[in-house]
């Protein structure tokens, strides 16, 4: 019998040792990493996976990520994939293909397999009209059977510079359940510095009609470490979206890439918090939200306990994907649109980057799959374990080693290693049970699961970089 081990959901921010292990780190949004995904991997091996994975004794649901790439301006610290335009033509031609990937992919998947999450992402998928959102989410209800049930988790990423409640209201009734808002910072100097100017009532008439028409879950983002930031700024960002009362907040920590990200060079370095600054940013980030009553879930992400994230985490649910975490867990998630990344059984997949590539290859009557990964053994083991640890913070030893038919101890020898600097700071435990993560190491979630990573130290080697974990 397998001892029940309880998640680890109290978190300990220590600013002293989390300075110490501010290092960059992969997100751990999938293992392997995106970086792994390579060129060799196509239609035809998509093709295989979703045959494969409709053999199943017990098909999985399915999970749709639609990215609609689109924005009307840049916000500079951004470093998603999208396309900087005032011409709303451009959508009702981008929906043209989209439409076409939708009809060469739907087929490949068994029509018993319920759709239990829907989401939205980009760009701004409220650059669509309502016209063309309702028209988006009629299409996809014809080619794939869109779960009805309660528990489903519908979800859109709204810019509230651009919606109204009328928009907001024709979500809702077309069967969408949760809001995320991007807010990023309320003050008007870091606004400028980031392009982004945001008033705090267009954000909240959002989040109000959000309620009004029975949205289950509204979230919020925030960034700290941005430009023209103080401890004092943010403390006033903080008290306004307290304020506000979202369900969930994700805070995450600006990465700055500018060799990466074109738009992030028009960011000052001069302008950002140095590292003690942006430590205390986070730190006051974690005492003004965990006291005004949300849980820190991991990573990034805080919810109220009564949120269905919570909850997920609480009944052992819990999941992490290319959208953070997420509550629909044993998932196939199936992206659509220029860049969207798919998980299909042990394999990962991602479409075309740029617009002229995504339509060329659906005008040559293709999916515009260009790389991805089939896992390994070793892979799906480590992934397992990454899995469970930024999701609940605990690995009982024996249950996985039963599920993976191995000992422990002699597979994860270099992993223990690797973690005994961890467990000497007092950030991990191990014993005969369990692996937990302590409540001093909840923050430091990453780098516990980069001791499990067997890729990380040949991409470290390479020309791939990660933001700072911090």
């Amino acid at each position: 019998m397998n001892a029940v081990i309880a998640p680890a959901t109290i978190a300990q921010f220590d600013p002293a040792l989390i300075a110490r292990y501010d290092v960059a780190g992969p997100r751990y949004t999938s293992y392997p990493t995106a970086p792994q995904f390579h060129a060799g991997f196509g239609e035809a091996e998509l093709r295989a996976a979703a045959r494969t994975s409709n053999q199943d004794p017990i098909p999985r649901p399915l999970s749709l990520y639609v990215h609609v790439p689109f924005c009307l301006s840049p916000c500079f610290y951004c470093g998603c994939t999208r396309v900087i335009t005032r011409d709303r033509t451009k959508a009702a031609v981008y929906l043209e293909y989209l439409y076409r990937e939708i009809e060469r992919i739907a087929p490949l998947f068994d029509r018993d397999r319920p759709v239990v999450q829907l989401h939205f992402g980009g760009g701004t998928p409220n650059f669509l009209d309502a016209a063309a959102m309702a028209e988006l989410l009629d299409v996809l209800a014809r080619h794939f059977t869109l779960s009805r049930e309660a528990t489903r988790e519908f979800g859109i990423e709204i810019d509230p510079r651009s919606c109204d409640a009328d928009y907001i209201r024709m979500l809702a009734a077309q069967g969408l359940n949760r809001l995320s808002v991007g807010i990023q910072d309320f003050e008007p100097a870091v606004q400028v510095a980031v392009n982004r100017i945001q008033s705090v009532a267009e954000t909240r008439a959002v989040l109000a009609a959000a309620r009004a028409s029975g949205f289950r879950s509204i979230s919020v983002d925030l960034i700290y470490g941005l430009p023209k930031q103080t401890p004092e700024t943010f403390a006033r960002t903080l008290a306004t979206v307290i304020a506000l009362a979202p369900d969930r907040v994700a805070c995450y920590g600006y990465a700055h890439l500018p060799e990466r990200f074109r738009a992030q060079r028009r960011i000052h370095a001069a302008d950002l918090p140095d590292a003690a600054t942006r430590l205390a940013l986070l730190a006051l980030a974690v005492e003004r939200l965990t006291d005004a009553g949300y849980r820190y879930i991991g990573m990034d992400h805080f919810a109220r306990p009564d949120d269905d994230l919570a909850r997920a985490q609480d009944a052992g649910t819990l999941q992490r994907n290319f959208q953070g975490y997420s509550t629909c867990a044993e998932s196939d998630l199936i992206g659509l649109g220029m860049s969207a990344i798919s998980h299909i059984g042990a394999t990962f997949s991602q479409n075309a980057r740029e617009l002229p590539t995504y339509y060329a290859a659906l005008d040559a009557g293709r999916l515009p799959v260009v790389r991805g990964l089939a896992l390994d053994q070793d892979d799906l083991v480590r992934a397992d374990a990454i899995q469970r640890l930024m999701c609940h913070g605990v690995l009982d030893i024996a249950a996985f080693a039963a599920r993976h038919r191995l000992d422990f101890g002699v597979y994860f020898a270099d992993t223990l290693a690797c973690l005994e600097p961890l467990m000497r700071d007092g950030l991990v435990t191990l014993d005969a049970a369990a692996l937990r993560v302590t409540p001093r190491g909840r923050f430091l979630l990453r780098h516990v699961a980069m001791c499990f990573d067997a890729h990380l130290a040949r991409q470290r080697s390479g020309e791939v970089r990660y933001s700072r974990a911090l």
